[in-house]
């Protein structure tokens, strides 16, 4: 199995959803660089389960302990080790789930590769959970990133059927999220937990899709075939799970545009060279070009529901009803809304490195 990421930086995430305990080794890391702990605390609270109604209701703390890495406050060159306890489990909830999979999870999959040796308490090394963990090192890598006045937010930019307004792509107004429900429009973010709220009474649940941004990027990071920055964002997103889309720019809208319409025209704006339009992303061949990079990821709804549904016995090879107990996330994009900007953050730090 692949938990690593990185071509300069290398990032390992190891861990279970309930095993002891997650974690997560940052290598390759310059020594010198400052930590703001409360800042990566108040980062990882921002993931953490059990804090409103449209979250699972499991509580876990999710504060890092570090083993390695940072002395003083400052990064000490050697690589950065840190765990997470996990201190709220039920591993009873999931003791059938060898034998009956669950619809959309990766119970069946995992069977079948690892013949019942994998561990499928909570989802295993399958589960969301481990994202507390990947945003310990992207936490981090934005902080870093913002000390080279690049920064990177996110927003909820639908729910079901309900949209929310998007970036403006040239200037995207990242302080203009709504820090208890990120989205950009606090109308829309009533509607949306409305949704989710409805989803939840009927014990079913609800995807969307989130809109990241990247500003203050220099042209010129990322390489051309296999090492573009989409490749780099991409790659690292869709280890995310629930992860099913990502695109760049105006995405699949490109398809529908002419050439005259997709193309971005180029300017120069306070003697520096600009596009007038940004159908690109911030990104031409692999490589930056100096505008705000933006991609969008579609969330698949919480597969684990409350009302009953069709599976099989893996023993009997006959189907079944799969009644699924434990506490899950309604509708899980709100949360990962700072696992996407760990995401970009880790991808992009990582190229910078690599310049």
């Amino acid at each position: 199995m692949s938990s690593t990421y990185g071509e300069h930086l290398k990032l390992s995430i190891f861990g279970q959803s309930h095993s002891a305990g997650i974690g997560m080794v940052l290598d390759n890391i310059p020594a010198g660089l400052e930590v703001d702990f409360d800042g990566l605390q108040a980062f990882l609270n921002r993931r953490a389960p059990g804090q409103n109604t449209h979250s699972t209701t499991r509580k876990e703390a999710d504060r890092p302990e570090f083993l390695s890495g940072i002395v003083n406050g400052y990064t000490c060159g050697a690589p950065i080790a840190s765990v997470i306890a996990n201190t709220n489990t039920r591993s009873e909830d999931y003791e059938n789930l060898k034998d009956i999979p669950r619809p959309a999870h990766a119970d069946f999959t995992a069977q079948m590769k690892y013949g019942g040796y994998q561990d499928v308490s909570g989802g295993g090394h399958f589960s969301g959970r481990l994202t507390a963990a990947l945003c310990i090192a992207g936490g981090l890598c934005k902080q870093w990133l913002e000390k080279e006045g690049i920064r990177i937010g996110a927003h909820i930019q639908s729910i079901a059927a309900v949209e929310d307004s998007a970036f403006d792509p040239m200037n995207p107004q990242l302080e203009q999220v709504y820090a208890l429900f990120p989205v950009l429009d606090h109308a829309s973010g009533e509607k949306m937990q409305e949704q989710i709220a409805a989803a939840k009474a009927k014990g079913d649940s609800v995807g969307g899709i989130i809109e990241c941004a990247v500003t203050g990027l220099p042209a010129g990071l990322g390489d051309g075939m296999f090492g573009g920055m989409e490749n780099r964002i991409a790659s690292i997103v869709y280890g995310i799970p629930a992860v099913k889309m990502v695109e760049f720019g105006a995405g699949r809208q490109a398809a529908y545009l002419f050439g005259s319409e997709n193309n971005d025209a180029y300017t120069v704006t306070d003697g520096k060279i600009t596009t007038k339009t940004n159908n690109c992303g911030g990104i031409l061949g692999g490589i930056t070009n100096g505008m705000p990079l933006i991609f969008r990821c579609a969330i698949k709804p919480t597969p684990s529901i409350a009302m009953e549904q069709q599976s099989v016995s893996l023993s009997a090879m006959t189907e079944t009803a799969l009644q699924i107990s434990g506490r899950h996330d309604p509708c899980i994009v709100p949360r990962a809304v700072p696992v996407m900007e760990a995401a970009a953050a880790i991808a992009v730090f990582d190229a910078i490195l690599s310049r």
